[in-house]
C-alpha cells in the first residue's frame, strides 16, 4: 500500500494529496504534527531524515521525500490522466510554470511567514537544521507575493488553465499557493479578476477539497 506522510494544515503535502486524488490512487495517510515538532522527532527522522512532509512510501520504489519526486513517480506509474503533459511542448510549459509558481509564489509566502511568525523562531527554513529568522526577508517576501499575484492574474487572462489547455500540476501548485497566501494576509481581490474566476472554477474539482 502507498503511504502518504501528511500534515493536513501544511501547503506542501496538500499538493501531493491533490495529485493522488486527481489520479484516483488509493493510499494510506499518516499525519505528522508539524506544530508539535513531530517531524523532528526520532521516529519520523528514521522514516525521512530530511524531516519534511510530504513523503510518499511506495512498496516497489521506496520513499520519495519531495513534491518533485512524488509528481514524477505518480505520472510515470499512473500516466492517466496526464498531469505533467503529453507532448514535448506541454511538458515544457507545465514544468516552466510549475517552477515559476514555486519560486515566485510559494517560496515568497514561506519566506514572509517563516521570518515573521514567533512560532517559527529559529525555524526560518524547513528541515533538520535550525536557522534564525531574518525580518527583512519577511518584508521582501510580502512584496514578491504581490508581484506573483499580478503575474498569475495576467497569465490567466483568457485562459482556463495556467500552463496549457488542460488541467495540470501547474494548476495544483497555483491553487495551493493562492490559498496559502492567506497566512500572510494576502488574497485575490478586485484587482485580480482572472485569479478569482479561475479559482472558483478550480473549486469545482473534487480534489481541491483535499
Amino acid at each position: 500500500m502507498i503511504i502518504l506522510y501528511d500534515c493536513a494544515t501544511a501547503p506542501s503535502p496538500r499538493r501531493a494529496r491533490i495529485l493522488l486524488a486527481e489520479k484516483g490512487i488509493a493510499h494510506e495517510t499518516v499525519q505528522v504534527d508539524l506544530v508539535r515538532g513531530e517531524q523532528l522527532g526520532d521516529a519520523y527522522r528514521a522514516i525521512n531524515p530530511q524531516c519534511t512532509v510530504p513523503a510518499l512510501h511506495t512498496e516497489e520504489d521506496g520513499l520519495l521525500t519531495d513534491n518533485a519526486a512524488i509528481a514524477a513517480w505518480l505520472e510515470a506509474r499512473y500516466p492517466e490522466p496526464p498531469l505533467l503533459g503529453r507532448t514535448p511542448i506541454e511538458k515544457a510549459e507545465i514544468a516552466s510554470w510549475n517552477w515559476r509558481i514555486e519560486f515566485e509564489g510559494l517560496l515568497p509566502i514561506a519566506e514572509a511567514l517563516r521570518n515573521s511568525s514567533p512560532a517559527m523562531a529559529d525555524r526560518a527554513l524547513p528541515g533538520p537544521m535550525n536557522y534564525a529568522q531574518i525580518p527583512e526577508l519577511a518584508q521582501r517576501g510580502l512584496t514578491r507575493v504581490q508581484h506573483f499575484f499580478q503575474t498569475l492574474n495576467d497569465r490567466l487572462a483568457g485562459r482556463e488553465f495556467v500552463a496549457t489547455d488542460r488541467f495540470s500540476q501547474a494548476d495544483v501548485t497555483a491553487v495551493v499557493a493562492v490559498d496559502f497566501a492567506r497566512v500572510v494576509r494576502v488574497k485575490p481581490g478586485e484587482q485580480h479578476p482572472e485569479i478569482v474566476r479561475w479559482r472558483a472554477a478550480m473549486a469545482g474539482r473534487p480534489s481541491m477539497s483535499r
